[in-house]
């Protein structure tokens, strides 16, 4: 009798066997080694890869602002920084986010505390001040300089920054808003920072000039709801990897 065509039962679905040589069992053991092999190469490739990730360690940026950065008015886990923190978690990038948001804060607060914010080593500064100056009719030269200190103290210690942009109000004349509108581009070109132009930008109603206050805003017109953050987020994000590196 000829070997190869000696035929073996294998596989029994329901009253008939499936029959097939030992020839073709031969090629599908070679079959199924070469499939375990490859597994096993790719199992263990993915798990150097995690291994590799794991070990990578996390950046710690600091979100560094006034209420837009502490979370005003929202549950902890919807603020700005859990935020972002979890959108870049989402992207495979391990980053310690730290909350120094400080509700009220203007330009010249954050200079005055910013030494003390960073006393532990810091890779990223997510600076976002600026719109309380605004809010208060302080003087748009005053704040251009506190914000060209804090980037000069950035840059003194080698931190990357990323700076966020506001537009002056139009309620203290053309010439104010102007000269806020200037302000933050210019600072970001003379730093060479990464730049977010506009934090609501995402936020304006179809005219692209009024805020969208019954989707993103709370009740009191200024801060945005989860929704709005989250809009803010996804936005800024690709921002935020790039001053990261990423």
């Amino acid at each position: 009798m000829n070997l190869l065509e000696i035929d073996c039962e294998v596989i029994v679905q329901g009253s008939r066997p499936i029959m097939f040589s030992s020839f073709g069992y031969g090629l599908i053991c070679r079959f199924c080694n070469a499939l375990a092999l490859i597994l096993f190469c790719t199992m263990g490739q993915a798990e150097t890869q995690s291994e590799a990730a794991a070990e990578t360690p996390a950046k710690t940026v600091v979100a560094f602002g006034d209420s837009l950065t502490q979370g005003y008015g929202l549950p902890a886990e919807s603020g700005f920084v859990p935020q972002l923190g979890a959108w870049l978690a989402g992207q495979g990038a391990q980053a310690r986010m730290i909350n120094a948001g400080v509700s009220g804060d203007t330009t010249a607060g954050g200079l005055a505390r910013l030494d003390w914010t960073l006393v532990e080593p810091v890779d990223l500064v997510i600076v976002n001040l600026g719109s309380n100056d605004m809010l208060r009719g302080l003087d748009p030269g005053l704040a251009h300089e506190n914000l060209s200190q804090i980037l000069d103290k950035l840059e003194a210690r080698g931190i990357a920054a990323l700076l966020v942009g506001h537009l002056g109000p139009l309620n203290y004349g053309a010439e104010y808003k102007a000269q806020y509108d200037r302000a933050f581009q210019e600072l970001a070109t003379r730093y060479d920072v990464a730049f977010y132009p506009f934090y609501f930008k995402t936020l304006m109603a179809p005219d692209g000039v009024t805020p969208d206050l019954q989707n993103y805003f709370q009740a009191d017109g200024l801060h945005p709801n989860a929704e709005g953050v989250a809009a803010v987020v996804a936005d800024m994000g690709p921002y935020v990897l790039r001053a990261l590196g990423r």
